[in-house]
């Protein structure tokens, strides 16, 4: 039932991606669209996940809170380490670094990789927590794909890469929901996956994302649509709970 699921997620990551690129004309709605919708995964989803799964302390601070901040530190000396190495060889793109966007394309793919081991998980427990976590699975797939074709094309990289990571964030929920045919994944590494994770995500959204979903375009419609982004995240998360 869990890969059955999963296969479904599939068709909702390829469907959130489409969206993402049917809508150039438009570019600074679906930057805005994407960092609600990242801020609402990070706060209303992620961050509550990995507080509740990580548990343990660490000089008086949850070990899921240490590594979102780390995670958000990781992702800016990385960027900015990239940034250094481009400009060293006098390469430009508007300030953008392709590489930037492929890791962050590829945290996207670990992320939707644990979407599917936790699906699994779920079924595992039983078939209410398993509808549950399903839901929300779903839901939350379709600004995957949309968030990881953005992030993608968003540093320069081209369609084509842009595409193949779409496809690799499609099969990975697949791909975790079968290898929990296999095993089973302790809960207090997922959560501290996700607290990391967590924390990326809040970078590529406030320091990226929205920046440049309203420099050259602050218009209202912009606000309205990041704003709606994370209502959607938080009716998603209401709805499974």
């Amino acid at each position: 039932m869990a890969v059955i699921v999963a296969l479904g997620a599939f068709l909702m990551t390829l469907a959130g991606g489409w969206t993402a690129q049917r809508v150039t004309d438009r570019r600074h709605l679906v930057l805005g669209l994407a960092g609600g919708l990242m801020l609402g995964v990070v706060g209303l989803d992620l961050l509550p996940e990995a507080m509740r799964a990580a548990g343990d302390e660490l000089f008086g601070v949850p070990l899921a809170l240490l590594l979102f901040v780390g995670g958000f530190l990781v992702a800016h000396v990385v960027e900015r380490v990239l940034a250094v190495r481009q400009a060293s060889h006098g390469a430009e793109n508007g300030g953008r670094v392709p590489q930037v966007g492929l890791t962050a394309a590829a945290a996207m793919v670990g992320h939707s990789l644990a979407d599917g081991v936790a699906l699994g998980a779920a079924f595992q427990v039983g078939g209410g927590m398993g509808l549950a976590v399903a839901l929300a699975v779903l839901t939350h797939d379709f600004a995957d794909g949309f968030n990881t074709y953005t992030l993608t094309t968003l540093y320069g990289n081209d369609r084509g890469k842009a595409l193949k990571m779409l496809f690799a964030d499609a099969v990975a929920p697949v791909v975790g929901a079968a290898s929990t045919l296999l095993f089973t994944l302790p809960e207090e590494p997922l959560g501290a996956y996700l607290g990391f994770f967590a924390g990326v995500l809040l970078y590529l959204a406030a320091a990226e994302i929205l920046p440049e979903a309203h420099h050259e375009h602050p218009a209202l419609s912009t606000l309205m649509c990041t704003l709606g982004g994370v209502a959607g995240i938080w009716l998603v998360v209401g709805v499974a709970d």
